[in-house]
């Protein structure tokens, strides 16, 4: 069994924070900004302002970093190349987006379509953003 590259895990998980971040940019600021502008409307909280967009950009490379980590650790088991990284990015996709997505929606704060948009969206945002990375990493 091989170690894991850490230095290609991080430049790998950069290239996938890049891809989740303009993703997730395009996703709140053009196809849901109707939705999202309701919500805040609904809930009477103060739109998002910079330092939540700093916290989540920042979040959304460690998210990426995270992705790479489990693609280099799945890649013994699965072996290298763009399935596995799909595996990981839906596993990702799966224990990040769609946890939180349907805990927020069912709390009330999210509605359900919004939330199936996102969700689809971001399964090909995670999925995108692995294969990135995954095309970085080697051992």
């Amino acid at each position: 069994m091989s170690n894991i590259n850490v230095g290609r895990v991080i430049g790998g998980g950069l290239l996938a924070g890049v891809v989740y971040n303009a993703g997730e940019a395009f996703l709140n600021l053009v196809i849901l900004k109707d939705a999202g502008d309701a919500m805040v409307k609904r809930l009477s909280i103060p739109p998002i302002g910079d330092e939540f967009i700093m916290k989540a950009t920042l979040m959304m490379f460690v998210v990426g970093v995270v992705n790479i980590f489990l693609y280099a650790a799945i890649r013994p088991r699965f072996g290298p190349g763009p399935k596995t990284a799909a595996f990981a990015g839906l596993a990702i996709w799966f224990l990040s987006f769609v946890y939180l997505s349907l805990m927020m929606t069912w709390m009330g704060v999210f509605e359900m379509g919004p939330t199936i948009t996102g969700l689809a969206f971001e399964l090909v945002e995670a999925i995108l953003a692995s294969l990135a990375g995954a095309w970085i990493y080697k051992e």
